[in-house]
């Protein structure tokens, strides 16, 4: 596209567009899965969870309390996990901490019939294999969203050896390079540009349209929220949080 003269930002674009389009070749039928999944769950009256560590939580945080998305999405946000501790780098020492996974799954009300959505680049830290084993345990379904790629050259950090790629019902690979980042510069030997982010957002988008619309193939109101800066977004809004309070967490209240 950018040429001979591309740009890093050129560069930067090109990478994103060809991995978007990779996955949309290679993991629409993962990705049908997972938005069935999600159809199933709220008709059969089940919770949808959504959990990941660090830089990986932003996009449990991006389907929440989200215009256009659903209102049935309860983030996970555990003490430490968030970007919200200084310095940064104890981020990254907590998701290697055992049995905090479990600790964190154990203290949400996630049950059998519910579905949870798990993201990490890597898959390979402690607190993710914790919370997604204890997951299992309870006998919830798991959307993992991972690199396949980063798997293979990455061993886990957990005891049993598990990566999140091993233990996800449905995997969805979010075709990214080892270490995230995209662009190698001349005269730097870190490459720039991760692409997790970018595309892991898009995947998660995708699912939530098509599962909304699967729901209304089965007759179910769209739990859908309107923008607050819309007229009406307000009132809607209201309508949807009263008729899913028993499924969202999110309120700062319990059932």
């Amino acid at each position: 596209m950018g040429g001979s003269f591309a740009t890093g930002m050129d560069r930067y674009f090109d990478n994103l567009f060809y991995v978007l389009e990779n996955v949309r070749k290679t993991q629409w039928k993962s990705m049908e899965e997972a938005a069935r999944l999600l159809c199933s769950t709220v008709k059969a009256g089940g919770d949808i969870f959504a959990f990941g560590c660090s830089h990986a939580g932003l996009l449990a945080l991006e389907m929440y309390y989200r215009t256009g998305g659903m209102a049935l999405i309860n983030p996970i946000k555990a003490p430490g996990l968030c970007l919200d501790v200084d310095p940064a780098t104890f981020t990254s020492q907590i998701e290697r901490l055992p049995e905090y996974g479990k600790l964190i799954c154990d203290n949400n009300p996630i049950k059998a019939q519910d579905c949870v959505i798990v993201h990490s680049v890597s898959g390979r830290n402690t607190v993710t294999v914790d919370f997604t084993l204890r997951c299992r345990e309870k006998g919830a379904k798991l959307i993992a969203l991972t690199s396949l790629e980063a798997g293979k050259h990455n061993p886990s950090r957990h005891p049993s050896g598990k990566l999140l790629c091993d233990l996800g019902d449905i995997v969805i690979d979010n075709c990214g390079c080892v270490g995230d980042g995209s662009v190698q510069l001349e005269g730097l030997t870190e490459k720039v540009g991760p692409t997790s982010t970018a595309v892991g957002a898009a995947i998660l988008n995708a699912l939530m349209v098509r599962s909304v619309e699967l729901m209304m193939q089965e007759g179910l109101l769209p739990p859908v929220f309107m923008s607050a800066n819309v007229e009406g977004g307000d009132a809607h809004n209201e309508k949807m949080l009263e008729k899913y309070k028993s499924h969202i967490y999110y309120m700062g209240h319990r059932r």
